[in-house]
């Protein structure tokens, strides 16, 4: 079907009239009449029967005006909707419970979006970006690519903790509480302390130390005033920037714009 001609169609099958249809469409009437004859000899069929007083569709002509005149309400029912189109959300555990969960409270005070949360690893985030599961996600990963882009949101300060002093010279004496076998503390000190807990979630690792279990590396965020945590500034140790991470959108749709102001 030549879809280009498709428009003359349809304007004339609405009105019933190859006049009305030239107006709309602000063409001439043998030009909208010219165009049906064109769709029609695509498709081997008549879509209108002519005369001089009147416009009749074939049953052919009324399927398919049927069929369009549906498909123009729906897309224009999604349009309509898509203020409220839900939120999915990937998110590093960390962040979740100790930035944005105090920001969604905030967030819902003044909003009904559905929102859908998961959590994961970053190359899990970054697979659901990739593939369409998530709108957004929030990680510690800048991704620039052609069809994904990352926002920088905020830099995160890495603080060492402990339930009591340290010898800062001697860490390796302690139990390392580690997020991964990339965490700060092997940055450290080339000495291997000999017992280390390697847990990726930030709110245990922070319980373990309240609990004098071991000295841990985290985000200065996720340290409450009566966690009681004796905290270290190290100089050596990087700033961590988080990013909302989007396809790479011309204009970013509605849903998404909302809810990035909102955070950021």
């Amino acid at each position: 079907m030549e879809y280009r001609y498709l428009k003359a169609f349809l304007s004339t099958a609405k009105h019933s009239s190859f006049s009305k249809a030239a107006h709309e469409l602000k063409i001439a009437q043998s030009a909208v009449s010219r165009q049906i004859k064109l769709l029609e000899d695509s498709i081997k069929e008549e879509l209108i029967v002519r005369s001089s007083k009147k416009v009749l569709l074939t049953e052919l002509g009324k399927k398919i005006f049927l069929s369009c005149k549906n498909f123009d309400h729906d897309i224009n029912e999604i349009l309509t909707l898509k203020e409220d189109h839900p939120l999915s959300i990937g998110i590093l555990h960390g962040l979740l419970e100790n930035w944005l969960c105090p920001k969604l409270i905030e967030y819902y005070q003044i909003n009904q979006r559905n929102i859908s949360i998961k959590i994961g690893d970053i190359p899990s985030l970054r697979q659901g970006i990739e593939s369409g599961i998530f709108d957004i996600i929030f990680s510690s990963e800048n991704i620039q690519t052609e069809l994904i882009t990352s926002l920088h949101l905020f830099d995160e300060n890495m603080v060492l903790i402990s339930k009591s002093e340290l010898n800062l010279k001697n860490l390796h004496e302690y139990r390392w509480i580690a997020y991964s076998e990339n965490d700060f503390l092997f940055k450290l000190t080339q000495k291997s302390p000999q017992s280390i807990i390697t847990v990726d979630s930030m709110t245990t690792i922070v319980n373990l130390v309240k609990s004098n279990t071991g000295i841990a590396i985290v985000p200065d965020h996720m340290i409450k005033p009566d966690d009681h945590l004796t905290q270290y500034q190290i100089p050596k140790l990087p700033k961590s920037k988080i990013y909302m991470t989007t396809l790479s959108y011309k204009k970013m749709p509605i849903y998404i714009r909302d809810f990035y102001r909102f955070i950021n």
